[in-house]
């Protein structure tokens, strides 16, 4: 599914013009994206939580070149599926 889809689905679902629904998709994943730079969890029940996770600096290697790099910090989004959405995919 894509984000298309997903405004598509919406829009048919609660019979909104396609606009608003896109407008709605959209805040809901600007609030989202707003929340984790803020470095906070968002938890969605029945579905799962996303969370910040730092990455360290580390070492690494070239595969082309076999020369040895330096790979900076980073920070990345992880979501982790709540009990319900497991248990609707099992």
């Amino acid at each position: 599914m894509t984000k298309a889809d997903l405004i598509e689905s919406v829009s048919t679902k609660l019979d909104l013009p396609r606009g608003q629904a896109e407008r709605a998709v959209n805040t809901i994943f600007d609030d989202i994206v707003a929340a984790l730079r803020n470095g906070d969890k968002v938890n969605i029940s029945g579905f799962g939580t996303f969370a910040v996770s730092a990455r360290k600096a580390r070492s690494g290697r070239n595969p082309k070149t076999g020369e040895t790099i330096q790979i900076a910090a980073s920070k990345s989004a992880k979501f982790k599926a709540g009990k319900s959405l497991k248990d609707t995919l099992n």
